[in-house]
Order: C-alpha cells, then structure tokens, then sequence
C-alpha cells in the first residue's frame, strides 16, 4: 500500500503535539497520533538524540526502528537545561495541544518547565507524563523500562513453560501497550477541554496498563489465593491450545476457545470420540487432558504440511493460524488486502516498507506522510514557524541550546 498525505489530511488534522519524550512508549504515543493526522514535532537534544535511535538493525549505517518510530514527526534540537532550550520548549508548548514527556518526575520542574509554566503559557495544554512507575509513590524515581513492568505486571511470572525460568517478551510489549494507553489517555483529555476550556495533565506509569490487559489475576489472588501458573503454550481455560509442527517444519497454532470449534477439531484429525467423553464439555476439564488432545491433534498435524494443515482448518471452520514470520507477513493475503503494510519512499534509503496504523477510519484512513527524520532535521523551519527570527535561531545554536 503506497500512501502520501498533506498537511490538512487526517482526523487529528489541526492537533500540535510535542513529543519531548524518549525511547518507546512515549513516542510511539505520539507515533499514533501523528499517524492519524496531527503534527507531530519530536524534540530530542542537540548531542543526546532519543536512544532509539541506536537500536535494533541498521543500513548504511542508518537506523531501521527510528524510521517507523519517528515517522510523521518533524524533528527539532533543543537543549531544555539551557536558558535558550527552555524558552524555545515554552514557545512549542504555547503553541501546542498535547506535550508528551518521560523524564523522571520531577526533572521538568527542575527545568522550570512543569505544568504550572506550561499552563500559565497555554491554559488548554494536556501534559502527558510517561514514566516507569508514575508521578507518585516511593518508586517514582526509579529507572524504569518496559522490562520491569513485564517483570513486575505478572506478565513474566506467568509466560514460559511450566518447569522453565519466568519469560520476557522479545520486544517492547509493556512499552506498546502504554502507548496505547497513553494515546487513548490523551483524547480523553482533550475530549474534557472541550467542555471546561482547560488541559490537564495525563499520569501513565507504564507499570500498569500491561497489567491491566492480563485478566482478572488480581480478583483471583483477592477470591481464591492462587496465581496463574505457567503453562508453556497451552491455556487453562481450554484445550486443545498449543503450537504444532507440520510436516514441512513449519508451526501452526490451534485454538479452541469456543466448544464447537473444540468439537470441530476433534472431528477434523479424526478423533470424534473424544467429543463423547464427560470432560470434554468444559473447556477447563479438557485443558486437564491437554496431553491427550495434544497427542491426537499434532500427530495429525505431523503428517500434513502448513499450507494442507491451515486448508483443512479453514474448510472445517476451525481456528488456526500459521505462525509467520516478517517475510510471510508481507506476502499474506489478508494483511494485503487490509493494507497493513505501507510502501513509503525514504529520503535516505529508498523505497521502504512498514507496517502502518492500527486501525481504519471510514472517514479518515491514517497515512504515512514521511519516515522518521534525521536528528534535528527540522529545527530552523520549526522554530521560524514560531517567530524566531534568523539571528535569534544562530544565536541559540552559538549557546548549544539547539
């Protein structure tokens, strides 16, 4: 899907956001945003840019992750320690609806940048604080990364295999997900300023929104005593539930969260009689027999290829999946015909593909308007945009404030 957009496209079209914050949640908050429209202006200091920048693979030396993650944002210097970072940090957020930032508590205050400053400039700014572990409470100093609120939200403790060590995800779940929140938080915000006239600001401890998406473990331990245990692949809530591998060394999963679907599948790999025995009713009494039904539905598995496996899933109304990596990604089908993934033009590198906004919108389909932009990129047009004067931008770069 190759996509192009101008500034007034969009249905956040007219939204200012000041994406002041580093790494992946805040960012890719304001990530989201920029994708449907609003004018994103990353701000990243004049030596010290957003470490994402460095991480993950690179071509010609050019950094693959900031191409997605920086897309639609216009990319500005400016060191806010400075006197000059700070009134040009003031002049952006005068001008704004939304500032993003995940300093630790406390440090914009320090720069006398809180959002009494803010407001007294901008009566109507939402300040979004993303941090590890929030504004309050004796943790919230502390370093934090999606890591520990993987570790820290349950989610670790109840991800491996059963007799293994607890286990991380190979990405940045905690982080995407407090995005999430964070977007959705900001909206919200918004939605208020338009009945009260004010901004206000927006807490988001990237320790909770992860744990807000993993079921009612919480009321469990409150009711019963007990945790989730690990279960490796499989549920507790149903069977059978597992990854399997095909013929061809392929993997499929296979889930059966509904009881038709479960009778379907035994029927499919030629085990009906399963259906008849008493436990096999109740999804958590036919997770207690998961060997069993493991046994049956990746033997059947073993002796057909992927594509005969997900063929024969398909025709029966089963539910599985291949299990995909990027390559069968952007050859799916589906994903084409959604147009999940995005052909965009890179200044730097070319013709690039990525995948692009979360969602569609009858009215106003999110676009890729342009990748992520080198460090500072931006900096003059912006801050001309504002009123600074040719002189005025040359003087703060003299004083390293941009």
């Amino acid at each position: 899907m190759t996509v192009s957009r101008d500034s007034t496209d969009g249905a956040l079209a007219g939204l200012k956001v000041v994406d002041a914050s580093t790494l992946f949640a805040g960012p890719m908050a304001a990530m989201h945003l920029g994708d449907m429209g609003a004018d994103v202006i990353k701000v990243e200091h004049p030596t010290k840019p957003d470490p994402s920048r460095g991480h993950g693979a690179a071509k010609d030396g050019v950094n693959l992750w900031w191409k997605t993650l920086g897309r639609n944002k216009r990319a500005v210097t400016a060191n806010l320690g400075s006197d000059g970072g700070r009134r040009v940090f003031l002049a952006l957020a005068a001008e704004a609806d939304v500032v993003i930032e995940n300093f630790r508590p406390g440090t914009l205050e320090r720069w006398g940048l809180g959002y009494d400053e803010l407001a007294a400039a901008n009566p109507g700014l939402v300040l979004a604080r993303v941090s590890g572990f929030g504004q309050l409470g004796p943790y919230r100093t502390r370093p934090g990364f999606g890591t520990l609120a993987e570790a820290m939200s349950g989610f670790a403790a109840m991800t491996g295999e059963p007799y293994g060590p607890p286990t991380l995800p190979p990405f940045g779940l905690a982080d995407g997900v407090a995005s999430l929140a964070t977007a959705f938080a900001i909206m919200i915000a918004l939605r208020s300023r338009e009945a009260t006239g004010r901004g206000q600001v927006v807490d988001v401890a990237i320790i909770e929104p992860i744990l807000a998406m993993l079921g009612p473990q919480i009321t469990r331990w409150d009711q019963l005593r007990t945790v989730q245990p690990r279960f490796g692949n499989r549920s507790v809530n149903n069977a059978p539930r597992n990854t399997y591998r095909t013929k061809d060394g392929q993997w499929v999963a296979v889930s059966t969260s509904a009881q038709s679907i479960a009778e379907r599948v035994m029927r499919l790999v030629g085990r009906p009689e399963l259906i008849d025995e008493p436990w096999f009713a109740v999804g958590a009494e036919r997770a207690r027999h998961a060997d069993e039904l493991d046994e049956a539905v990746g033997g059947w598995i073993a002796r057909h290829t992927r594509e005969q496996v997900v063929a024969a899933f398909e025709k029966a109304q089963a539910a599985a999946a291949p299990i995909y990596d990027a390559e069968d990604i952007v050859a799916d089908p589906q994903f084409q015909a959604l147009g999940t993934i995005h052909d965009i033009e890179d200044p730097e590198l070319g013709p690039m593909k990525m995948q692009g906004p979360l969602f569609r919108l009858s009215g106003h389909d999110g676009v890729i308007a342009f990748t992520g932009r080198p460090h500072g990129a931006d900096t003059d047009t912006v801050l001309g945009e504002l009123g600074f004067s040719a002189e005025e931008i040359a003087a703060l770069r003299s004083e390293d404030a941009i």
